[in-house]
């Protein structure tokens, strides 16, 4: 059993409308085929079917505040409620509190020492190192997840070579904004049979897609409708080369945002937890109510005998 950890940042199930919320009108039609015709809402959760798990994941954990990027990663890959136990939500980047929770890696940390092959395929280009290592950037919570556990984290050469898939997933940023123009460009639909194949050689692999959270801040929803677009295509690709009986594509989020368009700000919504493939694997997540069920219940598909 292999596990595709698919995270887009600031994704919340919101409401039918389609002047506030993307997915109610962008058109998405993998995810609607998924969803026997219906779309990502809150009013659709929880769905079943042969192929997919829809739940609602409550992201506030009743701590007071809106829930925000740093600690809701570190929920994601501990399943601890690091906002209850620090006493607030933080982000972007973690402080000392919420990184000293990701010291043991993680879902990352305790998968490789459990002998398993994990990578985060993110590819990150030379400036984001040089940034690190100078201290003018820290660490997001899921890079910093992945370095605590003793992995490398992808780059450039990566990329070239197809062991690595730009955060943009298609690679067009890479050159048109890091100038970068001899790295591949892909059609959607190749950037997901990629995600397919490079999760094909590992027992868990994670990708991070932070242009969802982006696009909510910046309210603007032409934008949004296109890059979900876009992302839908992908996940055809995906689908079309994912083996459902031997593997688990799980989709989830830390906080809502990209949702309702009638804010800058995060939202209170719930997330949600889109599950394909594996029947009995999906079951593992049965019952799931917030963000601190999705660890454990990976560790168990993962590490069960």
């Amino acid at each position: 059993m292999r596990v595709l950890f698919l995270f887009l940042d600031g994704v919340g199930l919101g409401t039918d409308d389609p002047f506030r919320n993307p997915f109610a009108r962008a058109d998405l039609p993998n995810l609607a085929g998924l969803l026997e015709g219906r779309r990502l809402l809150a009013d659709l959760a929880p769905f079943q079917n042969e192929r997919a798990t829809l739940l609602a994941l409550d992201a506030c954990l009743n701590v007071p505040g809106l829930p925000q990027s740093a600690t809701g990663q570190a929920v994601l890959l501990t399943g601890r409620n690091i906002p209850a136990e620090i006493g607030y939500h933080y982000g972007p980047k973690p402080d000392k509190a919420t990184a000293a929770a990701l010291e043991d890696g993680g879902l990352f940390g305790a998968l490789t020492r459990a002998g398993k092959r994990t990578a985060l395929l993110n590819a990150y280009p030379a400036g984001y190192f040089q940034a690190i290592r100078s201290g003018k950037r820290l660490y997001s919570s899921i890079p910093l997840a992945v370095t605590k556990a003793g992995l490398t984290l992808r780059g450039t050469d990566d990329l070239m070579t197809g062991n690595a898939i730009s955060a943009d997933l298609t690679g067009q940023g890479w050159q048109e904004r890091l100038g970068h123009p001899e790295v591949p460009r892909l059609s959607p639909q190749q950037a997901g049979r990629r995600l397919a194949d490079l999760s094909a050689g590992l027992d868990f692999a994670f990708f991070e897609y932070w242009l969802t959270d982006y696009a909510g801040h910046r309210q603007e929803m032409d934008v949004a409708a296109r890059l979900l677009e876009q992302f839908d295509a992908v996940l055809g690709g995906l689908l079309d080369a994912w083996d459902d009986e031997n593997g688990l594509i799980l989709l989830t989020s830390d906080h809502g945002n990209l949702e309702d368009l009638s804010t800058r700000r995060h939202t209170d919504s719930p997330v949600p937890l889109l599950l394909v493939g594996n029947a009995g694997a999906r079951e593992m997540f049965s019952g799931m109510k917030d963000l601190t069920g999705v660890a454990p219940a990976i560790l168990d598909v993962l590490l069960r005998k």
